[in-house]
């Protein structure tokens, strides 16, 4: 084991994030004896500047000190081990809270959304509140073929002018609808831009950016959770081509990080809130789909950076809360947890998996120019005049999108009900047109199995509203996601996906039906069965194109079966979400969140990318040839005034320590934030310290004379196991360390000798540059 090099050694552990690669004697001597320094904590101890990264290394080791203090103290008295057992519980109280809180938002989200959205169209006289479908449920003249009318309910015109029908009453509330609309929308900028710049957007880039330990300090703040659920409402109800399951997840993880700071070991400790975090995404994907697995598998595959096994269990029990609380509402009044929930009565054959694969193969192409175009458009807003107006962009897709969607019943509604209607299958009671069969008078099967029927000329009417609504649906969405209001990327893209699924369906039950001796259908579709289930294409098509957006697989496909219910069609699932995957990561191996994250620049090692160029660490380390040399601290012989000299000099997030400049031997590592608040407290609390005093990070300072000031003995905020790495090791093993281990920096030696150091943003900029990317245009700014 000797003869293997050391950094070798470190790798070998494959220690996740947040494990200390230190022996414990190193622990107990370096970082580990921070908090011993620290017995009393002053103001921002174990803080980090804002967009800055977490050392996952450095919380672990203090989590398992305070650990270790609370295990030896519970064996003092009754109270302290009561204590213990509170700390040990405080991990699933956070969970209980975070699944309560964030499916009571998302029930109240989804009341609020279906009413804002019906009252662009009109209002219940006999209670204000209701939607139009419970106005009609609650009304005694309501009959089954008109359950849409009933008096209660009144369009705009009606209730204004009296008419009900003709241009004039069209004409009227075609320009209420866009007025709501336009109305609805400038409140949500409004509230964003003034209160919570933050509430904008997805959320899913920045909470993945977050839990891969990066600072941005108010993302997830107070401001943040009380403005994007009611901005949410109001930009999904206005009509616009967005969806609210991605703010959702935002939403959830404010929740996540509001409870965080109740308990001191997670306010206390970065890593550990992020293994809070990661729950709280699968709380808000579970709520948003209604679906509890999927949520937990879209955090594991999606979201999360470190994932243990113990936040698998707790994402699982949030999840499951969540969705027990969204149940207990009821907001989509069918006792389930989903909108969109089916029920099939015909099996899916092995000849259908051909056009489920051109499904996939439409998702991958659809998720690639979708990526493209609107990364194209979101970097030209960010570089022109475009950017400096976001409420003037808002107002004008708004506009636009009201404008053209009123007069195209697919796009007048809200998107969850056009995704409703197209998963649905044609039995004998649905009055849609997609539904408009021509059927055999003579016919007599139970209602449940309707044989294929010739298409009526509704049907072909709704083909024509639903290949229109497809290319503005494609078109708008690209102009939507990434302004400056809460926009999720789900829901759109499932419509897209639906919508190209129902046509294909349609086509294929046509062809079946009427060429049913061809031989692809002459083994399983024969005259007066029921073969073809249009709604089951509309499924496998959402699916396709969901994929192709945002590279999801495992937790895709649960989400799918969840989400309707269709437990036995997960293998044409399966097909379509491994094709469009496949189509898509032909073109590039970029998600949209992915691509989002790399435009606007954040630190972000993804854990999919590979590393393949032979290049070395001393290659990336700093200094360079030219630069000035490397800023670092000796052993004994530096003074206070040459620390705060240096730190006030540099922007540096820490500083080398060796025993002196000449042998340049390296001792440990000193975090620049420790450095300061050490001196501050000193010169606060003890006496004789001043400029003069002489700095020593060895375990015992030598003898002084008298006249000599006080020295100030730093040994114990020196980690003296910092990472290294020799000038030799290749930077495909670098980069393996900085995204296993979650590093924020490596020092690099030779023989002991101290060469330089690599950071993640030094890694991030060699990455790029392998990559022929402009180095400097992907950092955070």
């Amino acid at each position: 084991e000797l003869l293997v090099p050391l950094y070798i050694q470190k790798l070998w552990s494959v220690l996740p994030p947040g494990v200390s690669s230190a022996t414990p004697t190193e622990e107990m001597n370096g970082a580990g004896n921070l908090m011993d320094f620290l017995d009393e904590p002053f103001p921002d101890v174990s803080t980090y500047e804002d967009f800055h990264t977490i050392d996952w290394l450095r919380e672990k080791s203090r989590d398992t000190d305070r650990h270790r203090k609370i295990t030896s103290k519970s064996k003092e008295s009754i109270w302290e081990l009561i204590k213990s057992l509170l700390d040990a519980w405080s991990g699933w109280v956070v969970m209980l809270l975070i699944g309560l809180l964030s499916g009571t938002l998302a029930g109240v989200i989804d009341l609020a959304v279906d009413w804002m959205t019906d009252l662009k169209e009109g209002v219940c006289l006999s209670a204000f509140w209701y939607s139009h479908e419970q106005c009609c449920w609650t009304s005694n003249e309501t009959t089954f073929d008109d359950r849409d009318k009933c008096p209660q309910w009144q369009k705009w015109a009606e209730l204004m002018t009296g008419h009900t029908e003709g241009a004039g009453a069209y004409v009227l509330n075609y320009f209420l609808y866009i007025l709501w609309a336009l109305l609805f929308s400038f409140l949500a900028v409004s509230l964003v831009r003034v209160f919570a710049p933050y509430a904008c957007g997805s959320g899913i880039p920045e909470i993945k950016t977050i839990l891969s330990g990066f600072i941005i300090r108010g993302y997830l703040g107070k401001w943040t959770l009380l403005i994007k659920p009611v901005t949410l409402v109001l930009a999904v109800s206005s009509g616009l081509s967005l969806g609210k399951e991605g703010p959702l997840v935002h939403v959830a993880c404010c929740c996540g990080n509001l409870f965080c700071s109740l308990f001191s070991k997670y306010s206390k400790n970065e890593a550990k809130r992020r293994e809070v975090l990661s729950a709280a995404a699968a709380a808000g994907v579970s709520v948003a789909f209604g679906a509890p697995i999927g949520g937990v598998l879209f955090s594991l595959e999606e979201v999360s950076y470190y994932f243990p096994l113990k936040t698998l269990w707790r994402s699982f029990f949030a999840a499951l809360v969540a969705a027990f609380t969204l149940r207990s509402i009821n907001p989509f009044g069918n006792s389930r947890l989903v909108l969109f929930y089916v029920e099939y009565h015909t099996p899916w054959y092995m000849a259908e998996l051909v056009p489920f694969i051109l499904l996939g193969v439409f998702g991958g192409l659809w998720g690639t120019l979708f990526i493209r175009a609107n990364i194209a458009w979101c970097r030209r807003r960010k570089t022109t005049q475009l950017g400096k107006y976001p409420v003037l962009e808002v107002i004008a897709v708004t506009g636009i999108t009201a404008l053209l969607a009123y007069p195209n019943p697919y796009t007048r509604r809200s998107t969850s009900e056009l995704i409703s209607e197209l998963f649905n299958d044609c039995g004998a009671l649905e009055s849609s047109q997609l539904c408009d069969y021509i059927n055999n008078p003579n016919m007599s099967r139970p209602v449940d199995d309707i044989p294929d029927r010739p298409a009526g000329p509704g049907v072909y009417n709704a083909l024509w509203q639903l290949a229109l609504a497809l290319i503005f649906k494609i078109v708008i969405t690209i102009f939507t996601f990434g302004m400056k209001i809460p926009s999720g990327l789900f829901i759109p893209s499932m419509a897209v996906g639906a919508i190209a699924g129902r046509i294909v369906g349609i086509a294929v039950e046509q062809i079946a039906y009427h060429h049913h001796d061809w031989i692809i259908f002459k083994n399983w579709c024969r005259p007066g069965a029921d073969c073809v289930t249009p709604g089951l294409y509309a499924m496998v098509g959402a699916a396709a194109c969901l994929g192709g957006v945002t590279r999801m697989t495992v937790s895709l496909v649960v989400i799918m079966f969840e989400l309707t219910g269709g437990l036995e069609y997960i293998v044409p699932l399966m097909a379509a979400a491994v094709t469009s995957k496949w189509v898509a990561d032909a073109f590039g191996k970029e998600g949209i969140y992915e691509s989002h994250i790399q435009l606007n620049g954040y630190p972000y090692l993804d854990v999919r990318d590979e590393f393949t160029h032979r290049t070395l660490a001393t290659d990336v380390m700093r200094p360079r040839r030219n630069d000035p040399p490397l800023a670092v601290l000796t052993q004994d012989s530096t003074t206070v005034e040459d620390v705060e000299t240096l730190i006030k000099d540099t922007d540096y997030n820490g500083f080398p320590v060796v025993v002196s400049r000449e042998s340049e031997r390296l001792i440990g590592f000193v975090q620049r934030r420790d450095l300061t608040l050490a001196i501050k407290n000193a010169r606060q609390k003890q006496d004789g310290v001043v400029s003069s005093s002489v700095v020593y990070f060895t375990e015992d300072a030598p003898q002084l004379p008298a006249s000599n000031p006080q020295p100030l003995k730093l040994r114990r905020i020196l980690n003296l196991s910092p990472f290294t790495v020799t000038d030799h090791t290749p930077m495909e093993t670098v980069v393996d360390i900085f995204r296993k281990l979650g590093l924020r920096q490596c020092l690099v030696t030779r023989s002991g000798r101290l060469l330089g150091i690599i950071t993640k943003k030094d890694v991030l900029r060699h990455m790029a540059q392998m990559m022929n990317q402009d180095p400097e245009s992907i950092m955070f700014n």
